[in-house]
């Protein structure tokens, strides 16, 4: 009896070891940006100390771990962090990185902090990406003219494969928050993204151009929409989400640009909508050539806060005064089909809490509407639908308003 405990406390010696091991190297080498020159003042510009820093461990194989280290901010001007890199990086931000006040930095450069042609990885940390939009906000002319300069996004993953955002803050984005575009399979999750409600085009998370993209357990709150789906997307998981102020979670817009790829296999579920001027929303310009197809969308499991519109599909989109371009006057070109409203639920802020405004030319076609509970803000005033050129669909369960499909 006595050998045989022997034995097993020497084997739980051995497999400790080896955990620990295991753990030592998965950690692997340390870059500290102050190592490299960082000053971590706030005031003294530490782009170049963070890209020696990248580049050090971009070199490196195995789990190299770029850090930032907390109690300190860091000044930096525009950066793009390039792979491909010989082991998976991680960047991690315990501290408050600051984005240089107005535009005179970013002459030319779309970004503020662009990640490009990384395979591998992981930004985490705790810390802050404070864009200082407020600086830049009066500057931006897109809510009114349609040929504005775009400001800079605060972080975008460009040509990125097997990515995580976890544990930051985006604060006050210029612009988008943070952007993914031709990437694939990107996890972004447990993140908080914040700007006013008055802030113009300050989306939370705007994905294009890429495939297999989550963003879960994470809490989106700005100026424009929580979440925005672009063109040539496909495989997206939203859920989990808390979102508003803002414009809600938004497929689109779309159908504004030639050669537009579709957008496919879309669900966002488990999400709580509040205090928008959308719910969940599928938006196309009107005219167009080519004609973009939007597939395989679920929205279920959705909680409604006063929301504005909390269901709506948009195909007459134009957010400016006028739209009377030739192009403009013909219906949509985008076909939509084969989109889910499932156990959708809560309070709208407007009468009409279901708006479905399809394109006369395409009409949508195996739309679903099932178990929708929306009543209106306005106690005994029954909510109402409202559909136009929708080419049939299936309902189900409990239908508040009654469907009109």
């Amino acid at each position: 009896m006595a050998s045989r405990l022997g034995a097993l406390v020497l084997l739980l010696a051995m497999a400790a070891t080896w955990l620990a091991a295991d753990v030592a190297g998965a950690v692997g080498p340390v870059f500290n940006v102050t190592d490299f020159g960082a000053v971590a003042d706030g005031k003294t510009d530490d782009s170049r100390a963070f890209l020696r820093a990248w580049m050090k461990a971009c070199a490196t194989p195995g789990r190299p771990a770029v850090v930032v280290p907390g109690g300190a901010s860091y000044l930096l001007h525009p950066l793009v962090f390039r792979g491909p890199c010989r082991g998976c990086m991680e960047v991690r931000v315990a501290g408050v990185l600051r984005a240089p006040a107005g535009l005179g930095a970013f002459r030319g450069c779309r970004e503020w902090v662009h990640f490009s042609n990384v395979d591998g990885l992981l930004i985490t940390g705790g810390g802050t990406f404070d864009g200082r939009g407020a600086t830049a906000w009066p500057l931006n002319d897109c809510p009114k003219r349609r040929d504005c300069k775009l400001l800079p996004t605060s972080i975008k993953l460009g040509r990125v494969r097997n990515a995580t955002i976890t544990d930051v803050t985006s604060l006050d984005s210029k612009f988008f928050h943070v952007t993914v575009a031709g990437s694939h399979g990107v996890r972004i999750h447990r993140v908080s993204i914040r700007a006013p409600r008055d802030s113009p085009n300050t989306d939370g998370v705007h994905i294009q151009g890429s495939s297999d993209v989550r963003v879960t357990d994470s809490a989106v709150a700005t100026g424009d929409d929580c979440v925005s789906v672009g063109p040539g997307t496909s495989d997206v998981l939203v859920s989990g989400v808390t979102c508003g102020p803002g414009h809600g979670i938004s497929v689109g817009s779309l159908g504004r640009y030639p050669g537009e790829e579709d957008v496919r296999r879309l669900r966002v579920a488990n999400c709580t909508i509040a205090g928008t001027s959308n719910g969940v929303r599928i938006k196309t310009w009107r005219g167009g050539s080519r004609p973009t197809a939007v597939s395989g969308l679920v929205f279920e499991d959705i909680v409604m806060r006063r929301v504005r519109n909390p269901i709506i599909i948009d195909q007459e989109y134009c957010p400016y005064a006028s739209c009377r371009s030739e192009s403009e006057q013909r219906p949509s070109a985008v076909r939509i089909s084969d989109v889910k409203f499932r156990n959708i639920r809560g309070v709208s802020a407007t009468q009409v809490a279901v708006k479905l405004s399809c394109s006369e030319a395409s009409p949508c076609r195996g739309l679903e509407l099932r178990d929708i509970d929306l009543r209106y803000v306005r106690r005994g005033v029954a909510t109402q639908s409202q559909c136009a050129h929708v080419a049939g669909g299936v309902v189900g369960g409990t239908l508040v308003p009654p469907s009109c499909i």
